[in-house]
């Protein structure tokens, strides 16, 4: 049975700290979803809230509508994969997996069954007589998740489960668990700090800081619309030009000490004179020795500034740059399939960026 979650104005109390404050969040049955954010943004606490392991202190958290705040952990049907991997030493793989049904006294026959089930849908089966010390971190957190999956939970918790593991088999256990997430259906709660990991898996994104959400959506929406200048500085990195809103009409018109930038997106409550952001991605900035540009206008819907090159680095199929604006801000840019370009630090560029690549923000404080 596919299972949804909810938070329902969910607030814990760790200490003096309001770990969890008046989380309200919907999780859809069968969704793969993210819950993002720095240290300390309250991530893993709502987490543990939905397994049990805290009780809120205000508000509800629901499984289909029903009230699970005061059940206690093993009568939720969740399972939980640990950052840690926190595999019996003393147990091979088999009986690693198989030692939640053990506790649930499950009959000796449907055990083997169903471990042996489980370690297949993680392609660990011909491990199964091994160690956990004869295993790699890799094959150790497919284990780990292979007993999250044996006792058929109705919600898979994850608790930054690839944090231990070395980049390149990072990405290889991505492609892996969106897999097991298809075959199974069932409903994956996901914990990390990781964006590329969110973006790459995710159905589903929500962004915490302090405790609460600040946007969900999918990860097209976060990364393209973005409701705050922490969220689009925190979904893949961004560049955040500062100046007041002069007009909104058919698009925002902003004043920067930069220069004119106009955005055909932004945040509807913003009114004229506001403090405002210009949220412009890397990649959306477009770089051209400053002479082509000379007498030229751009058109309605290019903006146009000019920036010094302060570094240019080259990573094979793309080439980043850092440039200061004529108000001293730096940005950064980043050309794909770069040319063999003669371009070097010192040299003006004009920088141009389409209004559609543009969301006004309002102006806020950043930092976790």
């Amino acid at each position: 049975m596919t299972v949804s979650v909810k938070f329902d104005s969910v607030t814990k109390i760790l200490g003096q700290s309001r770990a969890v404050d008046h989380l309200t969040l919907d999780i859809g049955a069968g969704e793969l979803f993210f819950l993002l954010g720095p240290s300390g943004c309250g991530k893993t606490t709502a987490l543990r809230t939905v397994a049990g392991f805290y009780m809120p202190d205000e508000g509800r958290i629901l499984f289909n509508d029903r009230d699970q705040s005061r059940v206690p952990p093993h009568k939720r049907n969740t399972g939980m994969v640990f950052q840690n991997y926190a595999l019996w030493p003393h147990m091979d793989v088999q009986s690693n997996v198989a030692y939640g049904l053990k506790m649930r006294r499950v009959s000796a026959t449907e055990k083997e069954q169903r471990a042996r089930h489980a370690l297949e849908i993680v392609h660990m089966q011909a491990f199964a007589a091994r160690m956990p010390n004869q295993l790699s971190g890799g094959q150790q957190q497919r284990v780990a998740l292979a007993r999250a999956l044996v006792i058929e939970p109705d919600v898979v918790l994850l608790d930054e489960p690839l944090s231990n593991l070395d980049a390149k088999l990072r990405v290889e256990m991505r492609t892996q668990i969106k897999d097991i997430h298809r075959k199974i259906g069932r409903t994956m709660i996901y914990v990390t700090h990781d964006q590329a990991e969110a973006l790459s898996m995710a159905d589903r994104i929500a962004v915490m800081r302090r405790g609460r959400v600040v946007q969900a959506g999918t990860p097209h929406e976060l990364y393209t619309r973005p409701e705050s200048a922490f969220v689009a500085e925190f979904i893949g990195g961004t560049n955040l030009l500062r100046g007041t809103l002069e007009e909104v009409d058919d698009l925002f018109t902003v004043k920067t000490q930069a220069g004119i930038v106009r955005a055909q997106n932004g945040v509807k409550a913003l009114r004229r004179g506001d403090p405002v952001f210009c949220s412009v991605r890397p990649e959306s900035l477009r770089l051209k020795p400053a002479g082509e540009s000379h007498g030229r206008v751009p058109s309605s819907a290019t903006n146009e500034l000019i920036g010094e090159v302060l570094s240019l680095m080259y990573l094979g199929d793309n080439q980043q740059y850092s440039l200061r604006l004529a108000d001293g801000d730096v940005v950064r840019a980043v050309e794909y399939n770069p040319p063999n370009s003669k371009t070097k630090a010192g040299d003006r560029l004009a920088i141009e960026f389409d209004t559609q690549a543009v969301v006004v923000l309002p102006q806020e404080e950043l930092g976790d």
